[in-house]
C-alpha cells in the first residue's frame, strides 16, 4: 500500500481536460480585446497558470486592462467553457480505487471556487472528495495559498501526502511544503517542466498515476 493517507489533485489538467472550455475562453477574451491570436497553439500556455498572471505576465496587460480580459473570459467560460471539459479516462476509477483503500482526497486547485464547484458537480466527482479548495482571489490567490489552506484545514502530514498535477505550479507548490509530488504528462505541462520543477515522481498515464497512489 502506498504510505499516502491524503492526496491533494489538482483539477485543471489532472482530473479533467479543461483545455477546450479554457482555450476558447482566451480566444473570446483576446478578441474583445482587439488581439489577435496566431494558432491554436498559442493558447495552451493558458492552461494551468491562474488568470491574473496569465493576462498580466504572459500577454503583458496592465493591472486595468488584465480586469477587463478576465472579466471578457469569465463571462465566456461561465455559459460555455466550463461545459467544454471531459474528464480523463481511468480517473473515476482511480479515484473509487482510492476511497475505497481509505485515502483522504483533496481537489486543490487554483480555478476559482464557483467554477470548481459547477466542474466537480457537473461531471459527479464530488462524492470522492473530502475537501474542495479552490482560489477566491483574496485570501487564495496562488497555487501556495491553495495549498496551504488545504493543509491547514485538513490537518495533513506533509510527510503522509502527496501533491498530483501537471504543471509546474503544483509541484513547486508542493515542494514549498515539503509534500511529494506526482508530476502527470497527460495534462499541460511537459517532462521537461515537471523535471525541472523537482517532480518526485512522473506519470505518463493514469495507470502509471494508480500504481504510484495504490
Amino acid at each position: 500500500m502506498s504510505k499516502y493517507e491524503h492526496i491533494l489533485f489538482d483539477l485543471d489538467g489532472t482530473l479533467t481536460d479543461s483545455g477546450p472550455g479554457i482555450m476558447n475562453g482566451f480566444e473570446y477574451s483576446l478578441g474583445k480585446m482587439g488581439v489577435d491570436v496566431p494558432d491554436r497553439g498559442f493558447l495552451k500556455q493558458f492552461v494551468g497558470p491562474p488568470l491574473s498572471e496569465s493576462f498580466e505576465k504572459k500577454l503583458g496587460f496592465s493591472p486595468e486592462d488584465a480586469a477587463r480580459g478576465i472579466a471578457y473570459y469569465k463571462e465566456y467560460y461561465a455559459d460555455k467553457g466550463v461545459y467544454e471539459n471531459d474528464v480523463y479516462p481511468g480517473i473515476k476509477e482511480l479515484l473509487e480505487q482510492l476511497k475505497a483503500s481509505g485515502k483522504k482526497m483533496i481537489v486543490a486547485t487554483t480555478k476559482a471556487e464557483l467554477m470548481a464547484n459547477v466542474v466537480l458537480d457537473h461531471f459527479g466527482l464530488r462524492e470522492y472528495f473530502d475537501l474542495l479548495v479552490a482560489t477566491d482571489f483574496v485570501e487564495r490567490k496562488d497555487k501556495i495559498d491553495v495549498l496551504k489552506y488545504a493543509i491547514e484545514t485538513a490537518g495533513v502530514d506533509v510527510k503522509k501526502a502527496v501533491m498530483v498535477g501537471d504543471r509546474h505550479y503544483d509541484i513547486t507548490g508542493a515542494a514549498h511544503f515539503g509534500l511529494d509530488s506526482v508530476g502527470v504528462l497527460f495534462g499541460y505541462g511537459s517532462r521537461q517542466e515537471l523535471e525541472e520543477a523537482g517532480a518526485t515522481y512522473i506519470a505518463e498515464t493514469v495507470d502509471d498515476l494508480s500504481k504510484i497512489l495504490l
